[in-house]
């Protein structure tokens, strides 16, 4: 017993086991301790040179630093919540790596909320947020906790800086970074136009978002500036997703008087309404030009590769993580930023026959 009890208060004293401290890592990189600690949590105030330092000999020394210390120390989680409409969507994957690559250079990470429609996700994250279980938040949902995309209903009191992505927040006093989709938009239909397309018909988004309100204004505004007149008969219903393109283009087959040109407002609605007319036996873009919106991952392998709207996805969501990192650092920062779009021209669109 007297030597079993020996042995474990010499385990208990073994250097070798001893738990890396902070300390340890300083004197390994040659740093003060308050030198490791700006670079693990404010890393843009530690020289690229003392953080390379500093993170090498963290890796050499397997310090793991103690997240619950840090934030009863500063009265903060360092974690961002990211609430999302819908995780499937594949147009979000880029935009949430353009702000996980940022937020890690601040030394912050993120939480992902799916929403998916849900207004019980959406009133536990309400929760969770009011809670301080983070510091602040990134929508792309396209309003603010408590309300509907209408605006309709109380906010709900968060109280912690927010920014909004993508989908602005009418009325919300927050900074909102977005793309101009009526531009866009518009840029596409004189595209259409100027390879000679005269009935373009237009595969919409759902009717309460605001980026479909956006884009059908651009859609009208193109067919003015082209000289062409809006037929209410070539508008289609859609949400953005693969099955109403798929819908759309069954309705296309079916009619006896077609467009030469669909203008569909998401990529993943002009791959399914592709997918549907050539499965019908009709052509793109030999009897059909198809065109999209986002150039998202599948858009330029798509059988034909899509032409369509890019969507600076990372830049967005890098210029949404940096906004919110100076919300939080209390630094200035402009209300609004809209990053430019690009026309891609590829296969799926050419001159009517």
């Amino acid at each position: 017993m007297d030597d079993l009890g020996q042995g474990d208060s010499a385990e208990r004293e073994d250097p070798r086991i001893r738990a890396t401290r902070i300390q340890d890592v300083a004197k390994l990189a040659d740093v003060s301790t308050a030198t490791v600690s700006r670079a693990l949590a404010t890393p843009e105030r530690v020289s690229p040179e003392a953080r390379a330092r500093v993170l090498e000999a963290i890796a050499k020394t397997g310090y793991v630093p103690n997240p619950a210390a840090r934030s009863l120390r500063s009265q903060k989680t360092f974690m961002v919540l990211v609430v999302l409409p819908d995780l499937s969507n594949t147009f979000f994957s880029k935009i949430l790596r353009g702000i996980e690559e940022t937020l890690f250079e601040a030394g912050y990470g993120m939480i992902i909320s799916d929403l998916d429609g849900s207004p019980e996700k959406e009133a536990h994250f309400a929760a969770f947020t009011a809670a301080g279980r983070v510091d602040g938040a990134i929508l792309l949902n396209g309003h603010l906790f408590g309300q509907s995309r209408e605006g309709q209903g109380q906010p709900a009191r968060i109280g912690i800086p927010l920014v909004a992505l993508c989908e602005a927040i009418p009325g919300a006093d927050i900074p909102q970074i977005e793309i101009d989709n009526r531009v866009a938009a518009s840029r596409m239909i004189q595209h259409l136009a100027a390879l000679g397309h005269r009935r373009i018909a237009y595969v919409s988004g759902p009717s309460n978002n605001i980026l479909e309100r956006e884009r059908f204004s651009g859609f009208k505004d193109g067919l003015e500036a082209a000289g062409l007149p809006f037929d209410p008969a070539l508008v289609i219903p859609g949400d953005y997703t693969i099955e109403s393109g798929v819908a759309a283009g069954q309705g296309l087959v079916a009619r006896t008087t077609r467009p030469t040109a669909v203008f569909c407002t998401s990529d993943e609605m002009a791959i399914g309404l592709m997918r549907t007319l050539l499965s019908a036996g009709l052509r793109v873009p030999e009897d059909i030009s198809v065109a999209g919106f986002d150039d998202i991952e599948f858009a330029a392998v798509a059988e034909p590769s899509l032409t369509t709207i890019r969507q600076p996805r990372r830049e967005l969501g890098q210029a949404a993580a940096t906004v919110l990192i100076d919300l939080l650092q209390g630094r200035p920062t402009p209300k609004q930023i809209r990053l430019e779009t690009e026309l891609v021209i590829r296969d799926s669109v050419a001159p009517p026959r």
